[in-house]
């Protein structure tokens, strides 16, 4: 599927943004209070006992700072970081090889912690808990184990499945965090701080315009800054105004409340094919020709943060709100007759 504008996931071009734009300490993130709280008082504990943090788990929809999070930590621990991948452990003996390479205090940062096989989480296991590396010499009757002692590091996960992270590695987790969607404030110093590293000149209307549409999610908002710094360099006079943003966005089928086609489409196929619901995630899938993880992990989440749609044990149902967002009737009870005002 082609990346979409208002995607949470990082393309190559933003991976190299997010680095010059990441904060570097707790005190430079915006928004995340709770979080950002609770781990300070983590990280001081730590530091007053001179020991490494406690594993820690973020889990929460893309795009909300979980990996921005993980550097905070390395920077306010005084501690080098190892950045790896769920996807990218295939074996057990990488994960092996990783882990007999740490230093005391190190943080290995693992991002789609739920991705990890099952033989990789065996070795992962012992040396969260235990600080060591189980290794076994030889096959058949003459295998022996041997154990390897292992500085003590810190793990630091992230995830956007928590339901999908096995049960006896999410207990070996000291601390557990949920990243909330960003609101409208947060979003706009977010936004006007990456204006002005990028040298855009960017009117409060227009910084209102982009936040309002940024999905609650840092990462689609300062896409979208870039998008309207193009669109005003070539429409207008360069500076970023409400009216100019406003276009930009319309132009990106992106709607007021950062809505765009897919997330529209399932809306509509939710309401216009089955009646309002509940239909199952799957069969949703199926009718627009997406990929339900997709729908799981990227649209629902706003979905259900806007109240346009709701879980039930019988599947998905559009809410009021979506038949007035999309415009919308609903009459004749709970399956309803359609029409157009």
């Amino acid at each position: 599927m082609t990346q979409r504008t208002i995607s949470p996931q990082a393309d190559a071009e933003e991976v190299i943004l997010d680095r010059a734009l990441r904060p570097q300490r707790l005190d430079d993130l915006i928004g995340q209070e709770r979080v950002k709280e609770n781990l300070r008082i983590l990280i001081e504990a730590a530091r007053r006992r001179g020991e490494a943090l406690e594993h820690t788990l973020f889990y929460g929809p893309p795009g909300l700072g979980k990996t921005t999070l993980a550097h905070i930590i390395a920077h306010e621990m005084d501690s080098p970081i190892r950045v790896t991948a769920g996807p990218a452990i295939e074996r057990a003996g990488d994960l092996a090889a990783i882990l007999s390479n740490l230093h005391q205090g190190e943080v290995l940062f693992i991002d789609e912690i739920h991705r990890l096989g099952k033989a990789v989480e065996e070795i992962l296991y012992p040396a969260m808990e235990d600080f060591a590396l189980d290794l076994v010499i030889g096959q058949g009757p003459g295998a022996r184990t041997v154990r390897l002692n292992l500085p003590h590091f810190t793990v630091v996960g992230a995830t956007t499945r928590l339901a999908l992270l096995s049960a006896p590695l999410r207990t070996r987790f000291g601390a557990i965090y949920r990243l909330d969607f960003y609101d409208q404030a947060a979003l706009e110093t977010i936004v006007e701080r990456a204006a002005r590293a990028l040298k855009v000149p960017l009117e409060p209307e227009g910084r209102a315009e982009i936040a309002r549409r940024g999905r609650g999610t840092p990462r689609v908002a300062l896409r979208l800054l870039r998008r309207v710094r193009d669109y005003a360099q070539v429409r207008g006079e360069g500076v970023i105004t409400g009216e100019m943003a406003a276009q930009a966005l319309a132009l990106l089928e992106i709607d007021e409340r950062g809505l765009d086609d897919l997330d529209r489409r399932v809306l509509r196929a939710i309401i216009e094919k089955f009646g309002g619901g509940p239909v199952g995630l799957e069969t949703i899938a199926a009718s627009i020709g997406e990929a339900a993880d997709t729908i799981m992990d990227v649209v629902e989440p706003y979905l259900l943060q806007l109240g346009f749609i709701d879980r039930t044990p019988r599947g998905r149902m559009a809410t009021p709100l979506a038949y007035e967002h999309l415009g919308l009737s609903r009459e004749g009870g709970e399956q309803g007759v359609l029409f157009r005002p």
